[in-house]
């Protein structure tokens, strides 16, 4: 059986067991409701759920864009200098393993409870660990690359399109699953710890009132997020593979990626 088959067909046995458990009274519906009943739920108040994912998409959107984004600069910038390398990235690699969330209370300080301290809080949950993957993978370009591509008389930018985005590719990748994942789950969280609005406030507020269809119509709604995200990723793999072709032997994106590890420079 192919790995692809082997998946799927995971897939489907776990679909079936949320569907037939609850109903066969083995687990009680308040723990874990069927996944029918679940859909039904979520289906009478897609009004409300749709509100609630357009003020969580904004919040992942944005986030997404200043921890990505920023990450990936910051950690070119400081990948490829020796001295800041040395200066920040220790203290970057100390704070990625100080869990974040219990700063959250301090952003609803300074932010309120709307959008912005959801944002904040998101933003630097995923912006470390894309800033150190991308640092990293700077790091990990062979200087003989460089020094042949400027021995054959390349420029700047072909030596940055050509050999350092290529070679530095899986790594970057990698370190942006992890940051983009860690940024909706930055958002979600924060939204069921205080908010009013967003997916995070309707899975906390059906979980007061022990309604656990509702509940589990919320946290679905989360997981397609997340895995929307990662089929992104994974296109965005398949169209990289031609550059890291180039510089890795032939090895293509799915080869190279999952052997790629998220690793702090020190």
């Amino acid at each position: 059986m192919s790995a692809t088959a082997l998946r799927r067909l995971i897939v489907f046995t776990m679909i079936a067991l949320w569907e037939l458990l609850p109903r066969s009274g083995m687990i009680p519906e308040l723990f874990l409701p069927s996944l029918s009943s679940t859909l039904t739920a979520g289906w009478n108040d897609a009004a409300e759920y749709g509100q609630a994912l357009a003020v969580t998409l904004y919040e992942v959107a944005v986030s997404m864009a200043f921890a990505c984004g920023g990450g990936i600069l910051l950690g070119a910038i400081v990948g490829s200098l020796p001295r800041p390398r040395l200066l920040i990235m220790p203290m970057v690699s100390s704070l990625y393993a100080v869990p974040l969330v219990i700063l959250y209370p301090v952003f609803t300080v300074w932010l309120g409870i709307g959008s912005e301290s959801k944002i904040a809080f998101a933003a630097i949950y995923g912006f470390l660990p894309t800033m150190l993957s991308t640092a990293a993978g700077i790091q990990t370009i062979d200087p003989q690359l460089l020094l042949a591509a400027r021995s054959m008389g390349a420029t700047l930018n072909q030596r940055l399109v050509r050999v350092i985005i290529p070679a530095a590719i899986p790594t970057v990748l990698s370190g942006l699953r992890v940051g983009g994942a860690l940024v909706i789950v930055g958002v979600v969280v924060s939204e069921m710890l205080v908010s009013s609005a967003g997916i995070g406030y309707l899975i906390s507020r059906y979980r007061t009132i022990l309604d656990s269809p509702h509940v589990f119509a919320g946290v679905l709604l989360v997981l397609v997020m997340a895995i929307a995200f990662n089929a992104a990723i994974r296109w965005i793999e398949l169209r990289a593979a031609i550059w890291q072709t180039g510089t890795r032997g032939g090895e293509s994106a799915e080869e190279i990626a999952p052997r790629t590890a998220l690793q702090p420079a020190t």
